[in-house]
């Protein structure tokens, strides 16, 4: 006679508690599907899918001893939202990069068409109406030649932040070149 499915379950947990293999693939082979099914429906992206639920059993095999019971499926769950939320914010940070450095090599374009004097004394004009915060990060960015990173670490403050305030602060910039 077989075990109830819950008294399996606990079995299959207890076993990848104790590093057994044949336990992980168990449990991998009850929950893929379902997992790969929350985040194909999350995303729309079926290689992107594949990608998570894999980090997904990755995730288990470093977090399983954290499980300590209740209801496993939720707990799975939640460790499977923790790392789509986590793709999340790394897309978003990249896509804040991507969208200063645009901005960067917009700006940079647009000062390669006036003569050096004459763009020097307008920039040097037109930074100083910005506020100290805006003016001393676009200095730091261009003339220091900072990353985002470091300019982040010295301001004490999130890498987003900074992006975000030097993408407002080109802008404002650009607004009053032209």
């Amino acid at each position: 006679m077989d075990k109830p499915k819950s008294d399996r379950l606990i079995e299959i947990i207890a076993g990848c508690k104790d590093g057994d293999n044949e336990s992980f693939s168990e449990l991998v082979d009850l929950y893929a599907r379902r997992c790969y099914g929350y985040f194909y429906r999350l995303c729309g992206d079926r290689s992107l899918s594949d990608d998570l639920l894999a980090e997904l059993f990755v995730k288990l095999v470093e977090k399983i001893e954290s499980y300590k019971g209740g209801a496993f499926e939720s707990w799975l769950f939640k460790v499977a939202s923790n790392i789509f939320y986590d793709h999340l914010r790394t897309r978003q940070r990249q896509q804040k990069l991507l969208e200063a450095h645009k901005a960067e090599l917009e700006l940079e374009q647009q000062y390669a068409r006036y003569d050096d004097g004459e763009i020097s004394d307008k920039l040097q004009k037109q930074l100083a109406k910005l506020d100290h915060d805006t003016r001393q990060l676009i200095v730091l960015r261009f003339y220091s030649q900072m990353s985002f990173k470091e300019m982040a670490e010295m301001r004490s403050e999130p890498i987003g932040t900074t992006l975000s305030k030097l993408h407002r602060g080109l802008k404002k910039l650009r607004q009053l070149m032209e």
